[in-house]
C-alpha cells in the first residue's frame, strides 16, 4: 500500500458522512506505519472503541468504510476465524464488524457484516511463514497466496458494502 495522508483517508469513506469522517481518530502509530507491508489500513478508534475503519487501495484510489463492533466484545465460548485473513494460528479476538451500506441503502438502515480480527492485524497474520512440510515445501509461496487471498476477500467485502 502506498503511504497516504490523513485528508486522503477522510475523503475516502463511502458509508460515512463528512462530519463522521472528519471526527475520526487516526491510529496512534500513523506516522510510523510500514506501508509496504499493508494490504489495507485498519484500526479501532481510540475515542470510540466500538468503531473501526478499513481503508483499502484500489484502481480508483482509496475506499474507506466505517465499521461498528458489537457491544460486549467477542464471545469467549468458541473460537471463530477471521474472514479476511483466515489465520488459524492467531490467538486474537475476532468480532462481527458491521458496516452501513453505501448510498441510499445505508441511509435506509441496511448493513452488512463479516468476521474480522478485533484489532485489524490481518496484514501481519498473512505474512507469518508456516513451517516447511510436505504440504507447504516453500513458505514464501504460501505467504504470497495468503496475501492474495486477503486482498480478494477484502475486495469482496468492500463490494458488498458498496452494492445496492
Amino acid at each position: 500500500m502506498q503511504s497516504v495522508t490523513p485528508q486522503q483517508i477522510r475523503s475516502s469513506f463511502v458509508n460515512a458522512s463528512r462530519s463522521e469522517a472528519a471526527k475520526l481518530t487516526l491510529p496512534k502509530n500513523f506516522d510510523t506505519l510500514d506501508w509496504d507491508n499493508l494490504e489495507f489500513l485498519g484500526w479501532r478508534d481510540d475515542k470510540m472503541p466500538l468503531r473501526g475503519y478499513l481503508v483499502v487501495p484500489g484502481g480508483k484510489g482509496l475506499t474507506g468504510i466505517m465499521l461498528r463492533a458489537p457491544d460486549g466484545g467477542a464471545r469467549k465460548k468458541r473460537s471463530v476465524l477471521c474472514e479476511l485473513c483466515r489465520d488459524v494460528f492467531s490467538k486474537e479476538d475476532v468480532l462481527l464488524w458491521v458496516a452501513k451500506r453505501a448510498g441510499q441503502s445505508g441511509r435506509d438502515g441496511n448493513t452488512v457484516g463479516t468476521l474480522i480480527c478485533a484489532d485489524f492485524l490481518c496484514c501481519g497474520n498473512v505474512r507469518r511463514e508456516p513451517p516447511v512440510n510436505e504440504i507447504n515445501p516453500d513458505p514464501a509461496v504460501v505467504v504470497k497466496r495468503q496475501i492474495q487471498g486477503l486482498q480478494d476477500r477484502t475486495a469482496q467485502f468492500l463490494g458488498r458494502v458498496q452494492s445496492k
